[in-house]
C-alpha cells in the first residue's frame, strides 16, 4: 500500500553534510574559473559579501521552517504569509531552478570525464542521470548516505589544497607560471584588475556558486530532530564560507597568477597540475566529477520532493504525490529525471555555451527564491509578533537586513541586465513568471469549476 508521509531517515551528519553539500558544488569547482576572469583576485570579495547575506537568509527560513512543525517546505510558509500564489509560483520556480542547476550539474559531468575519455559529453552525463536516479528511487537513507561520502571526498579535497597551499607559500615555491606568494593577488594588475565592472559582473557565477544551501528547508520534512539539526547546520555556514571558498581561492591565487587560469576548466585541477603533481591533478579531476555528481544528485531530491509538495498542495498533478514503498516519491522522480535529460541534449547540441547559459538562468530564478524567504520572514514577524516572541532560533537584525540583502539582489539582477553574457537571460526570464501566473489563474479556475460540480480535485 502506498504510503502517505515522507519519512524522517536523515540524521544528524546527513543534515549537516548535505548542508555542506549544498555550499559546495560546481559553482566553485568549476564556475570559479569563469568568475575569477572576471573579476580578478577581487573574486574574494565577491564571495565574500554573496556568502554573509546568504547567511542571513538562511537564519530567516530556519526561525520560519521551526515556527510551525507542519511547513514542509518553505512553499508553505510563502502561501500563508504572503499568499497562495507565492507559494504556487516560488514551489514551480524552485523546481525550475534546480531543472537548470541539475543541467548544469550533469552538463560538467561530460566536461570532467574527457579530461579521460575523448567521448561526447552527453554520454557520461546521461549514465550519470540514471544511476543516481535508481539511487533516489531505493530509499531517500540512501541518498543521505551518498550525499555524506560526497561531501566527505569534498572537504577532505579543498582541506588538501589549503593545507599543500600554504606549505608552498611558507617554501616559496616556484612554479611555471613564478612563485607561489600572496603578491600574486595584486601583482598581475591589481586586485580589481578589470576595475569595478569586472567584479560586479562577477556576481551571477558566484550567486551560482552557492545554489543549493537552502536544500536544508527542502529536506526539513524528512529530517530526524529538526529543533537540534537544522539550527546547527545553519549557524555553521559563515565558517564554511569563509573556509571552502574565501579559503580555498585565496590559495588557488596565491598559487596561480589570476590571468593564467582558463575559464571553461577547474582551477583546482590547474592548481594541482602546476604544482607538479600530475597524479594529483587526475585525482582533483575525479573530485570535481564527484562534486558534479553530488550536485545533481541533490537536483533530483530536490526537484522531486518540490513536486511531491506541489501535488499535495493542489499546486500540481495530485498523482505525483504517490509513495512507492519506500517511502520516496516515485513518479515525481520519474518526471523530474525526464526533464533532466534535457541536460544531455544541450551537452549534444550546444556542448560549448550550454553551461553558461543554464547557470544565468538558474542564478535569477534562485535570487528569486531566496527574496520570497526574506518576505515571508518580514511578513511573518509583522503578523505573527506571538510566533516570534517564544521563536527558538531568532533570525539576527531583523527586518533591517531583509531590506538590505533584498536590495543587493535587485542591485545583482540589475547588473546581470548590463552583462552582455547575461543580458539575454534576464530579459527571457519574465516569460516564465508570466506562464505560471497564467498557470495558477486556470488553476483556481479549474477548481472552483470542480467544487460548484460537487466533483473531488484529482
Amino acid at each position: 500500500m502506498a504510503q502517505d508521509e515522507l519519512k524522517r531517515e536523515l540524521k544528524t551528519r546527513h543534515i549537516q553534510l548535505i548542508a555542506i553539500g549544498g555550499t559546495i558544488g560546481t559553482g566553485l569547482f568549476l564556475g570559479s574559473g569563469k568568475a575569477i576572469q572576471l573579476a580578478g583576485p577581487s573574486i574574494l570579495f565577491a564571495y565574500l559579501i554573496v556568502g554573509i547575506a546568504l547567511f542571513f537568509v538562511m537564519r530567516a527560513l530556519g526561525e520560519l521552517l521551526l515556527s510551525n512543525a507542519g511547513y514542509q517546505s518553505f512553499t508553505d510558509f510563502a502561501a500563508e504569509y504572503i499568499g497562495p500564489w507565492a507559494g504556487f509560483v516560488t514551489g514551480w520556480t524552485y523546481w525550475f531552478c534546480w531543472i537548470m542547476t541539475a543541467m548544469a550539474d550533469i552538463i560538467a559531468v561530460g566536461v570532467y570525464v574527457r579530461y579521460w575519455f575523448n567521448i561526447p559529453q552527453w554520454i557520461p552525463a546521461l549514465i550519470c542521470l540514471l544511476v543516481l536516479l535508481l539511487v533516489n528511487l531505493l530509499t531517500v537513507k540512501l541518498f543521505g548516505e551518498l550525499e555524506f561520502w560526497f561531501a566527505i571526498i569534498k572537504v577532505v579535497t579543498i582541506l588538501a589544497l589549503i593545507i599543500i597551499g600554504v606549505i608552498l607559500l611558507v617554501m616559496g615555491f616556484h612554479t611555471d607560471t613564478g612563485t607561489v606568494s600572496v603578491k600574486n593577488l595584486w601583482g598581475h594588475g591589481g586586485f580589481f584588475p578589470h576595475g569595478v565592472s569586472g567584479f560586479m559582473f562577477s556576481f551571477q557565477m558566484v550567486v551560482f556558486a552557492f545554489v543549493g544551501v537552502e536544500l536544508i528547508g527542502v529536506s526539513a520534512a524528512e529530517t530526524a530532530n529538526p529543533e537540534r539539526n537544522i539550527p546547527s547546520a545553519i549557524n555553521k555556514i559563515p565558517l564554511r564560507i569563509l573556509f571552502f571558498y574565501v579559503g580555498a581561492l585565496f590559495i588557488i591565487l596565491c598559487i596561480n597568477p589570476w590571468n593564467q587560469l582558463i575559464e571553461s576548466s577547474s582551477p583546482f585541477v590547474k592548481t594541482f597540475t602546476l604544482v607538479g603533481i600530475p597524479v594529483a591533478a587526475g585525482i582533483i579531476n575525479f573530485v570535481v566529477l564527484t562534486s558534479a555528481a553530488s550536485a545533481f544528485n541533490s537536483g533530483l531530491f530536490s526537484t522531486s520532493r518540490i513536486l511531491y509538495n506541489l501535488s499535495r498542495q493542489n499546486d500540481g498533478p495530485r498523482s505525483l504525490s504517490k509513495l512507492n514503498k519506500s517511502h520516496v516519491p516515485g513518479r515525481a522522480l520519474l518526471t523530474s529525471a525526464i526533464v533532466l535529460s534535457g541536460g544531455a541534449l544541450l551537452s549534444k547540441l550546444i556542448p560549448g555555451q550550454a553551461f553558461s547559459i543554464v547557470t544565468t538562468i538558474s542564478a535569477i530564478c534562485f535570487i528569486w527564491v531566496w527574496g520570497i524567504i526574506l518576505i515571508s520572514h518580514i511578513r511573518y514577524s509583522k503578523l505573527r509578533p506571538d510566533l516570534r516572541k517564544k521563536s527558538i532560533f531568532k533570525a539576527p537584525l531583523t527586518p533591517f537586513i531583509n531590506y538590505v540583502i533584498l536590495a543587493l539582489f535587485v542591485f545583482i539582477l540589475i547588473i546581470m541586465l548590463f552583462a552582455e553574457a547575461t543580458r539575454l537571460a534576464v530579459m527571457l526570464t519574465p516569460i516564465w513568471f508570466v506562464l505560471l501566473i497564467v498557470l495558477y489563474l486556470y488553476r483556481n479556475k479549474a477548481i472552483k469549476q470542480l467544487k460548484d460540480n460537487h466533483k473531488p480535485i484529482v
